[in-house]
């Protein structure tokens, strides 16, 4: 598998033979063994800037659809406590045709807490198989792990999942990375928190299984786009409604709690108030 990779990024075999290679190991399909061993062949490549009191927060590169980017209005929330938020992004990847936190990161004010690494700066070799997997046109045991690369060598990370299954494949490729690894059935196969969904946390080789619900803090957010336009998005994060800087702010409270600012998500999401 590293030798397979290696040569992918590269650019030593023809792109015939990495679609080839891209298509096989998704029907075959992927093992742990094979994640674990994609990432540490990624860590070869990755050039990283650490930021010390950081939080990685892991999106999937086929980007979201249907409703706003929390990453800047949680990083606004969270630049008073010394937090810093890590966000990669690049041009988007098949799968979903949805906004990337690339579109997102580039159109707007970013707080100074948050720090995003364009993939063709600091991974290029990858970012180069744009054109590659888009012909393609399906998901590839790429979309799975180039999730978190940690390009600031950050303590915490954040990840979203569709499905709890894939919480273990997670918890199994990433958690020896991190000081805690948080694992999220949010918004879109994101972490982030819209609505009552389950969230794990695993530090130490053990997942302790949570559970939260924004109607347990007041919040009641329905609002939802089938297709949300980049311009929707921006103005959505340029200027929040109540309901979603609640929301943002529920977001922040539990890395609050997880990077032990805190107790509890309720006394964090109580001092944001």
């Amino acid at each position: 598998m590293e030798d397979a990779l290696t040569l992918i990024l590269n650019k030593e075999l023809y792109p015939e033979q990495i679609s080839a290679f891209l298509l096989g190991w998704r029907l075959k399909p992927e093992t742990p063994e094979e994640f674990k061993t994609t990432i540490d062949t990624f860590d070869k490549f990755v050039k990283k800037t650490p930021i010390e009191n950081s939080i990685e927060i892991g999106y999937p590169y086929d980007g979201k659809r249907n409703n706003p980017y929390l990453f800047s209005l949680v990083a606004k929330q969270l630049e008073q406590y010394n937090l810093n938020i890590v966000v990669t992004g690049d041009e988007l990847q098949a799968g979903k045709d949805g906004l990337t936190t690339k579109d997102i990161a580039t159109s707007i004010s970013s707080p100074k807490n948050l720090h995003f690494f364009d993939r063709k700066d600091i991974f290029k070799e990858l970012s180069d198989l744009t054109q590659i997997r888009n012909r393609l046109g399906i998901r590839t045991g790429f979309n799975t792990v180039e999730r978190l690369i940690n390009p600031a060598n950050s303590q915490y990370a954040f990840i979203g999942v569709f499905h709890k299954p894939f919480m273990e494949k997670y918890a199994k490729m990433f958690a020896n990375r991190y000081k805690k690894l948080v694992i999220v059935k949010g918004n879109e196969g994101t972490s982030e928190i819209y609505a009552k969904c389950q969230y794990w946390v695993v530090e130490n080789g053990e997942i302790t299984e949570y559970k939260i619900d924004p109607k347990d803090f007041g919040i009641e957010y329905t609002k939802s786009w089938e297709g949300i336009s980049l311009e929707e998005c921006l103005e959505n994060i340029n200027n929040p409604s109540d309901e979603l800087l609640q929301i943002a702010k529920l977001n922040a409270a539990l890395i609050l709690q997880i990077t032990d600012k805190v107790k509890t998500i309720q006394e964090g999401y109580e001092l944001l108030k």
